[in-house]
């Protein structure tokens, strides 16, 4: 199976990027929203949250997020921390999950791609892109954080530049360049690769 990895920063436009993709009838394993699963799932990364962050981490049996979010992207080693409990279990889901797909190829979309080893293991590395203005804008809609908080997430995330540079191929997510003719182009990119 020949493995695809999709990333951006925060507010890049990822996950738009990888609806394209899945229209075209690539599957794509979103591994923040998997990660959630997990920790909303697994009883060993429950009693290992709660253990570390405190009762507060699950209120009423679903996952604080807000409460957990306030404290890791304050403090690098806390989110080194929470990193190291879910990871390798995403990463063990994420494998089993590819195992079982029976496409050309499948896409794996992550924004921590590179900062969590991610990246280790994939055949080919898609970047998308955006000016920061443009994603902190779109953040403060979509999540209704304020600008400091985007700030602070995108703190924790490679510099965008340097990311794309670790990249294969780059979308630029702007309203001057059409997102579908860009991802067209590159499906057909991996297709030839494959042949």
């Amino acid at each position: 199976m020949f493995k695809v990895g999709l990333t951006g920063g925060i507010g890049s436009g990822k996950s738009t990027v990888a609806k394209l993709f899945s229209c075209m009838g690539i599957p794509v394993l979103n591994a923040d929203d998997l990660s959630r699963k997990i920790m909303q799932s697994d009883p060993e990364i429950i009693a290992a949250l709660t253990h570390i962050f405190g009762s507060n981490v699950y209120t009423q049996g679903k996952l604080n997020r807000k409460y957990l979010a306030e404290i890791v992207f304050a403090d690098p080693y806390q989110l080194s921390v929470l990193n190291a409990i879910v990871h390798p279990a995403t990463f063990k889901a994420a494998e089993e999950w590819t195992l079982k797909q029976h496409t050309a190829y499948t896409i794996k979309e992550a924004a921590l791609f590179f900062e969590s080893g991610s990246s280790e293991g994939m055949d080919f590395i898609i970047g998308v892109t955006a000016p920061q203005s443009v994603r902190i804008n779109r953040v403060i809609k979509r999540d209704g954080l304020t600008k400091s908080e985007v700030l602070m997430r995108m703190n924790q995330q490679i510099e965008d530049s340097l990311k794309m540079k670790l990249c294969n191929v780059v979308i630029e997510n702007i309203e001057q360049k059409l997102l579908i003719p860009q991802v067209l182009k590159i499906h057909q990119q991996i297709l030839d690769l494959l042949n």
